[in-house]
């Protein structure tokens, strides 16, 4: 085991992850920053309808937790849990401007080594690849680098866009989870996704390019 785990720590962050060339663009994926803050909000704010439908249910309103001023506190807290080694948050970026987030959490070391995978993007950067880029980018960074062997993701059946991105990305559906996760106000079942490192020995980058869904720079 690595230094880094003995010390609760993963080698996997802070690092920028690309360029991948696809449809919509060239996706990078990089740590989020403090100016960000601004170009987060309009997006989330702009995508209200688009977003709110597939996201956990929060105290405060979308307004205010999607506010310019909730960016400093909530960049705060996931520096802090990529520090730690709990989290690899990143920012998508297509053709250089923030277009949406994708985070590996819940990081369990020892004999484990799984967490979860979750993402959001633009509704105006939907069906250009960029999910699915983003996906593959970290999925290959969270075993090649970061010391991962299992990630799971759970989307709800009516999802059908986040759906295709996992299938193409060679997540395998596992199971149904009833009333898993509250969103909207009301509890929803989840479909779960996951996906291991002997799965995928040649990395879901290499995948997607043999497939020519996306090209290398």
């Amino acid at each position: 085991m690595s230094a880094f785990a003995d010390l609760g720590r993963h080698p996997g962050w802070p690092v920028r992850l690309g360029p991948l060339h696809v449809r919509a663009g060239t996706v990078v994926l990089r740590g989020p920053r403090l100016f960000d803050g601004a170009k987060w909000s309009r997006l989330r704010i702009r995508d209200r309808e688009y977003l709110e439908q597939w996201e956990p249910t929060a105290v405060e309103g979308w307004d205010e937790r999607n506010a310019v001023l909730s960016w400093p506190a909530q960049w705060s807290t996931l520096r802090a849990l990529a520090r730690r080694g709990t989290s690899l948050p990143f920012m998508i970026l297509v053709d250089g401007e923030v277009a949406g987030q994708i985070t590996v959490g819940n990081i369990v070391r020892g004999a484990l080594r799984s967490a979860w995978i979750g993402y959001w993007v633009a509704a105006d950067r939907a069906g250009g690849g960029v999910a699915t880029a983003a996906v593959a980018l970290l999925t290959d960074h969270a075993f090649r680098d970061a010391g991962l062997h299992r990630l799971e993701a759970t989307v709800r059946p009516e999802n059908g866009p986040s759906l295709r991105v996992l299938a193409k990305s060679g997540y395998r559906e596992e199971g149904l989870f009833k009333r898993y996760l509250d969103v909207a106000g009301q509890w929803h079942d989840h479909v779960c996704f996951a996906i291991t490192s002997e799965e995928v020995p040649d990395g879901l980058v290499r995948r997607l390019v043999a497939r020519g869904e996306a090209r290398l720079p």
